[in-house]
């Protein structure tokens, strides 16, 4: 398979995360590129694609906002990444504001995914690195992986949280749609569920998402991936703490029927391995020969496959769970 990075990804490196009440050392930092990286071996770089891409998904406002706002920060005399720490509630009016603080509110749903000086370098080249592999799957390679990082698949259209800034599946999806595909199916089995590329693509006809993920009502993201939000092209899986192979395995099989009904002629995953029973911030207990047939099954559809890098977080069995799910599609 191939595979695509770009090292200016690792520029995204946050000190800290807020949740729970305090400051924590940040779980999505660049260790994680080392152990995926050595683990899948040569990479391709992405060519530049440019803006375009991303506002087919998202607002320019909001890209603005990710390229700026580190300056902003540091403007307003502050020190260190740029935090949100004040946030409109459902329905507040649409309001033109400057203060930096409140720009990020705006466009913010945690206080966990802080914007650093490499923030949106990362971002944007993470987002390159996807449609560089989606590129390779419309040129006629059956399955192509990119490590995109930081995640994406909790960005909506013009909002960060959950570490992710940029939905870098949904540009995917967006951009394929754009070349000529007709129906495209969207697969996200990392442990948490993928609420901006649901709002993203919630009532389409050509997108459908199917998200098998920890119950929202004891894990984040808490406000979506309920099961009763699955309607027309949404299918939400919630499944309970404590979760393994045996109890997934049934409602990953549940996904792909319901996806191949759609009958796509793309497939992109939205691949976490926090679903792994070492993972420091998740709680199933997937085991690193889990993904082998989670992979097969995936690949039994039989779609041309594009992979994106989600979530994942326990580092030492980070690159052995990306190899075993990528060396068994």
């Amino acid at each position: 398979m191939r595979c695509f990075w770009d090292e200016r990804q690792r520029a995204h490196a946050p000190a800290a995360e807020f949740f729970n009440g305090k400051l924590h050392p940040a779980a999505e930092h660049p260790g994680r590129v080392d152990s995926i990286l050595s683990a899948i071996g040569r990479t391709e770089m992405p060519q530049d694609g440019g803006i375009e891409p991303l506002l087919r998904v998202h607002s320019r406002d909001y890209l603005d906002l990710l390229n700026d706002a580190h300056r902003d920060w540091l403007a307003a005399g502050r020190e260190g990444d740029a935090f949100p720490y004040t946030f409109p509630i459902v329905g507040s009016r649409t309001l033109e504001l400057s203060r930096i603080d409140a720009r990020l509110g705006q466009h913010s749903f945690d206080t966990s995914t802080p914007i650093g000086p490499g923030t949106w370098e990362a971002c944007y080249w993470s987002a390159q690195t996807g449609l560089a592999g989606l590129s390779a799957v419309l040129g006629g390679e059956r399955s192509a992986f990119a490590f995109t990082r930081p995640p994406g698949h909790h960005a909506g259209r013009d909002y960060l949280g959950g570490y992710s800034y940029l939905n870098h599946a949904a540009i995917c999806a967006e951009a394929a749609l754009a070349a000529g595909r007709r129906r495209i199916a969207m697969l996200d089995v990392d442990y948490h569920h993928g609420n901006g590329t649901q709002d993203i693509f919630a009532g389409r006809e050509d997108v459908f998402f199917a998200s098998i993920h920890a119950d929202p009502s004891t894990d984040y993201p808490f406000f979506w991936g309920h099961a009763d939000e699955t309607s027309g092209n949404i299918l939400d899986l919630p499944l309970p703490r404590g979760t393994d192979w045996g109890g997934y395995a049934p409602a990953l099989t549940h996904a792909i029927d319901w996806l191949e009904k759609a009958t796509p002629d793309l497939l992109i995953v939205s691949y976490g391995a926090d679903t792994h029973e070492a993972d420091p911030i998740s709680y199933f207990k997937l085991k690193t020969s889990d993904y082998a047939p989670m992979a097969r099954r995936i690949a039994s559809m039989n779609l041309p496959t594009l992979v994106v890098m989600e979530g994942g977080y326990a580092i030492e069995a980070l690159g052995a769970n990306v190899s075993e799910f990528l060396g068994s599609f």
